[in-house]
């Protein structure tokens, strides 16, 4: 099973750029889709279904905000929305679907970015979030959570890592949660494939940052160590070009 992530950064502008052909041509059997800035009713889901996919979406309350979305050929088992936390729940950050003994979960965390507020509500998220997956885990131990993490974990991942120390997406404590995170028991795909640098998965808009490779390493399939050995590659596609994120791509074997 080929799995894409994909942090499409407003899925109606990413359609206008060419998403639904670039779906298309590429085929993967399942799209986590973050960031989709769109309710149901806005998105062209006749053409998706026309692809050959079924589609689950869970936007923001808020219009034009946040929301994830899955795509699958295969019907899932079973679809799930939200964590259950309606703090969280009310921006659309979570939506996951069960394919056998499979959970694949589209994940948006919180960015930090527009200021102290907002940081703190992505701590508070991490841990939250931390604890959900923890006890997830008693139920359903095989899981690929993919998504945007709005954090790059190492210097390896982050073109400047002297300038952006300070910057919220390289803070010491994301860092050290992300660590945390694969301690108890997850494995950075990409990483377990992937040993060299200037590998990124989101360039800024500014300073022709996308052309020059200034990039930053957020995206990623984190996935449960049960299911290790049946991960096949993994791959950072930057020549997709829809966004100010590009795919990541897992490949993956579900039987």
């Amino acid at each position: 099973m080929r799995i894409i992530s994909y942090n499409v950064n407003g899925i109606r502008a990413a359609i206008a750029k060419g998403l639904l052909e670039w779906l298309k041509s590429s085929n993967p059997d399942i799209v986590c889709f973050q960031e989709i800035k769109a309710h149901p009713e806005q998105i062209p889901t006749l053409d998706i279904e026309a692809l050959g996919y079924y589609h689950y979406w869970f936007p923001a309350v808020k219009k034009g905000y946040s929301g994830v979305g899955i795509l699958s050929r295969q019907q899932p088992d079973k679809v799930v929305y939200g964590i259950g936390n309606e703090l969280y729940d009310y921006e659309g950050r979570v939506i996951r679907a069960d394919f056998g003994e499979i959970s694949v979960l589209s994940v948006y965390h919180p960015s930090g970015t527009t200021g102290e507020i907002r940081q703190d509500f992505k701590m508070k998220w991490l841990d939250d979030f931390l604890d959900y997956i923890n006890e997830l885990k008693k139920t359903r131990p095989n899981l690929v959570i993919s998504g945007d993490y709005n954090i790059c974990h190492q210097s390896i991942d982050i073109h400047d890592p002297i300038r952006n120390a300070t910057s919220s997406g390289f803070l010491p404590e994301e860092r050290a949660w992300v660590s945390k995170f694969l301690s108890y028991g997850f494995i950075d795909s990409f990483r377990y494939f992937v040993k060299e640098p200037h590998h990124y998965s989101w360039w800024s808009y500014r300073v022709n940052a996308r052309d020059r490779n200034l990039g930053w390493r957020i995206d990623y399939h984190m996935v449960s160590e049960p299911i290790e050995k049946r991960m096949q590659r993994a791959a950072i596609l930057p020549m997709a070009k829809h966004s100010d994120h590009c795919p990541v791509m897992l490949e993956i074997d579900f039987k």
